[in-house]
């Protein structure tokens, strides 16, 4: 479904050398139902790299392609269409809008299509909000809401359009570990239910243990993990 193929990321200083390479050819599939963590030490570019895999920024050299389709041939508003057609997004901050409802919230992304079908997108929000435990939560605020229950609306949120993939930054780290442990086993349940791929990036190796394959980031370079320890 993606491939990443001998992917570069340089920062440049003000003279034009490079000041920084964060990542360092890296190369790697994703299929359609995998589960896929990327650990690592702050810095090092776990959130560069979905970003990448996200369109939300670009490599120096390398290629990502998605279905055929690269994406370095998108403008941005084709990048943006595309984003909101095919990826969800989950935060480390839920980055609900806190005038809006939880299920308004949740609609959001839709919003984008108006030739959408309204009450369909409103039945599927209403059944996953259902799924996730906030069935009785649809007309509060966020600010009702624990963090875990904000983290579990944004879950929906990010399913709410169908997409293939779901890239998830740092989801647990505002957590504590009892609501962390609920959300990471949430993900796993949506993505399994939902059959999409999910590539979370977190420093929590509870949270990376539950996905099917692991890999670390070090030194700008992506190696699998062999051991769950």
């Amino acid at each position: 479904m993606i491939k990443l193929k001998n992917i570069h990321k340089h920062y440049f200083n003000n003279a034009g050398t490079v000041k920084q390479e964060v990542l360092k050819d890296i190369s790697l599939e994703i299929k359609q139902g995998d589960a896929i963590a990327i650990l690592g030490p702050s810095g090092c570019g776990k959130s560069t790299l979905l970003n990448m895999i996200g369109s939300l920024d670009k490599p120096t050299s390398g290629s990502i392609v998605f279905d055929d389709v690269d994406l370095a041939s998108l403008n941005d508003k084709e990048l943006s269409e595309f984003r909101n057609k095919h990826i969800g997004f989950i935060f480390q901050m839920h980055h609900l809008m806190p005038q809006l409802t939880v299920l308004e919230n949740v609609l959001l992304p839709t919003l984008a299509n108006p030739d959408r079908y309204k009450e369909k997108d409103q039945q599927r929000a209403k059944e996953l909000l259902s799924v996730v435990g906030l069935d009785d939560k649809t007309h509060q605020f966020p600010g009702q809401l624990s963090g875990g229950e904000c983290q579990r609306a944004t879950v929906v949120r990010a399913l709410i359009n169908e997409p293939q993939i779901i890239l998830a930054d740092e989801p647990t780290g505002s957590l504590d570990h009892k609501s962390a442990g609920q959300v990471g086993n949430l993900l796993v349940k949506m993505q399994q239910q939902q059959k999409v791929a999910l590539i979370v990036v977190t420093h929590s190796r509870e949270l990376a243990n539950k996905m099917q394959t692991a890999y670390e980031l070090i030194d700008g370079n992506l190696k699998l993990r062999t051991s769950n320890s």
